[in-house]
């Protein structure tokens, strides 16, 4: 047998969900968003949407095998940057 039905659309995730789908509270990633640090995100009739592949990418980007490794992208902590390109440690 055949599966025959359309592709299923990506799965939009509310903050709260969000958040839980990533280890988060969902105060820290309304900071991430308003800090632009966050997964990218969608508005849609004024609410506020992840898609599930935008909040696993932006996981990925801090995948690491050890802790001397570099890895390949950064994700920053919900902070305000001072300048751009350097965060505030405090």
């Amino acid at each position: 047998m055949t599966d025959i039905s359309p592709a299923m659309p990506p799965r939009m995730l509310r903050t709260p969900e969000a958040a839980r789908f990533l280890g988060l509270s969902g105060r820290t990633l309304e900071k991430h968003r308003t800090y632009g640090t966050g997964p990218s995100y969608k508005k849609i009739g004024g609410r506020v949407v992840y898609a599930v592949g935008d909040l696993q990418t932006w996981a990925d980007r801090g995948a690491r095998t050890s802790t001397s490794e570099p890895g390949v992208g950064v994700v920053h902590p919900a902070r305000r940057p001072r300048e751009a390109g350097t965060w505030n440690r405090g």
